[in-house]
């Protein structure tokens, strides 16, 4: 399967949790001290026992300065696309360029419904989602001299002024499992974010990668302007015949096939271990990305 040669990046996925409100943020911290790129938060509006991520993320941005951040991914239905475009370009801004956009569709209604966003059926999310996006774009062309507008099905924007931009080009990059939504992948997004313990073999990677390639290809893009992360998890110890059950060298190697073999460019590590975020910054993601160059090296 295709290597679309894009540079490592190796992140956290940490649970918000608010009975003890700081362990995110000192877990952020972990990570970066470890020499993690990224760190991500689950969005879960309608959960109590969270806090809220985009709260969250903009804390965690004041606590650290070199890691980005990252909902995994960012409930749509209750964050308004051009209130979230903002949201994000104002972030960007004061974290000196570090914020990507990780964006879902929704999937708990009855929650969704009860904090007050529209119960849509799956396809009706998906071209909601893909409205979103472009909402979120024409929020952020600062440079466009006309007010932005934009009248969908699901978002009508009317002469919105634009701006403010980001300071880097914020990556959306999209949860993602189903035809509908991998076709969007390819057609509009930056990158492919599903977990990986939501699929049912390495085969749904593969077939995946085939149908954002093909969206985007159709989309006049080149596949390889969609980047492929991961949410993973897993447990470091003895050897064994597993996916990512062994000590830091064997997870190395597993990664770096999932890389040449799959097109896995983000490998986000789930969990809340502080010593399992060491192990895998300051082992695991040195080890993979020496065994990947060699292999881009000698072809």
């Amino acid at each position: 399967m295709p290597d679309y040669g894009h540079d490592l990046l190796f992140g956290s996925f940490i649970t918000p949790v608010n009975s003890a409100p700081h362990q995110a943020v000192d877990l952020a911290r972990v990570s970066e001290a470890a020499g993690l790129d990224l760190v991500t938060f689950q969005d879960h509006p309608y959960q109590p026992g969270f806090l809220d991520t985009w709260t969250l993320l903009s804390y965690v941005a004041a606590r650290t300065e070199r890691v980005r951040l990252s909902g995994n991914v960012i409930n749509l239905p209750l964050r308004p696309p051009a209130v979230l475009a903002r949201a994000a370009a104002s972030l960007d801004a004061l974290s000196g360029g570090r914020v990507e956009l990780g964006l879902g569709a929704g999937g708990f209604w009855d929650a969704i419904e009860a904090m007050g966003g529209g119960r849509l059926t799956p396809a009706q999310s998906v071209d909601a989602l893909s409205e979103a996006i472009d909402v979120i774009r024409g929020v952020w062309d600062a440079d466009a001299k006309e007010f932005f507008r934009f009248d969908g099905a699901y978002y009508q924007v009317d002469g919105a002024k634009r701006g403010p931009a980001p300071v880097h080009d914020i990556g959306i990059w999209l949860g993602a499992y189903k035809p509908r939504m991998l076709r969007l992948t390819g057609a509009k997004a930056d990158g492919w974010l599903p977990s990986l313990p939501y699929m049912k073999s390495l085969d749904q990677l593969a077939e995946g990668n085939a149908i954002i390639d093909e969206a985007a290809a159709e989309a006049g893009r080149e596949p390889a302007s969609v980047r492929r992360l991961l949410n993973i998890g897993g447990r470091f110890g003895p050897p064994s015949d597993r996916l990512l059950s062994g000590p830091p060298e064997q997870w190395a190697e597993q990664l770096a096939a999932l890389t040449l073999r799959y097109g896995v460019s983000g490998f986000i590590l789930i969990g809340d271990d502080p010593a399992a975020v060491e192990i895998f910054g300051q082992e695991v993601a040195p080890a993979t990305r020496e065994l990947v160059a060699a292999e881009r090296a000698g072809r």
